[in-house]
């Protein structure tokens, strides 16, 4: 998989509430290198989620730039906007967002499906997806058939399914066990060794440990932003990390 250089300048996002005026990003700046690994953590209403709406191109900012590999998509249409989410971006999603009449296969497909790939290219990639996930014998059910674990790997497998340069992950293990959420993000961490840029939103310090970049917010802006040696495979898991 390819991975994406990501560059935000003066960055400003602005939501009116009645008379009042929140200012949930304030003149950010963040520049994220192709293949990185960063944790943006934080407390509640810091920015973290309208950042990740930012660069998912699922809001646009009041003012500043977006570079995403090279070009400006701050500039672009809604619908020049929709084609570089469907073919670069990933999303992970807490709450997994999968479609409940869809079986675990339909669901992998929706993004080809949405994209105009033909069935057999389609049919071909879920196949490899369903492999490579531990779902084959779980590719006729629909999500509530599935753990919590299962349903997070059908999101991931959703999410890679048009090989994407980056993936947006937003608590991705906060509605799973600690083994079950060590398992998934083992996997956006494989994803991410080759050589797909992924970025986690999360409140889960040990999580967020495990990044090679801590980005804390607080206030709409950037307070921290900390840079670790890369781990080693003696790193503990997030299990030995919470207890």
């Amino acid at each position: 998989m390819s991975s994406a250089q990501i560059e935000l300048t003066g960055i400003e996002r602005v939501f009116h509430l009645g008379d009042s005026e929140v200012h949930a990003l304030r003149t950010l700046n963040l520049r994220i290198t192709a293949g990185e690994y960063v944790a943006v953590m934080g407390p509640s209403g810091s920015g973290k989620s309208t950042l990740l709406n930012l660069l998912g191109l699922l809001d646009r900012p009041n003012a500043g730039q977006y570079r995403l590999e090279g070009r400006d998509v701050t500039t672009l249409s809604a619908d020049e906007q929709a084609q570089v989410r469907s073919q670069r971006i990933g999303f992970v999603f807490q709450s997994f967002h999968l479609v409940p009449r869809l079986t675990a296969a339909e669901n992998i497909a929706l993004p080809m499906v949405l994209a105009g790939l033909p069935p057999a290219q389609r049919a071909g990639r879920v196949a490899q997806a369903l492999r490579d996930y531990g779902l084959e014998n779980r590719s006729g059910h629909r999500p509530d058939e599935l753990s919590g674990g299962q349903r997070q790997r059908v999101a991931i497998a959703r999410a890679t399914i048009m090989q994407p340069a980056v993936i947006l992950a937003d608590e991705p293990t906060g509605n799973l066990d600690r083994s079950t959420g060590d398992e998934v993000i083992r996997l956006l961490e494989g994803l991410n060794a080759s050589g797909v840029t992924l970025i986690v939103v999360t409140h889960d310090g040990a999580l967020g440990a495990r990044a090679g970049r801590q980005i804390q917010m607080e206030d709409g802006a950037i307070r921290q932003d900390t840079q670790q040696p890369a781990r080693s495979s003696a790193t503990p898991s997030l299990c030995a990390a919470s207890t």
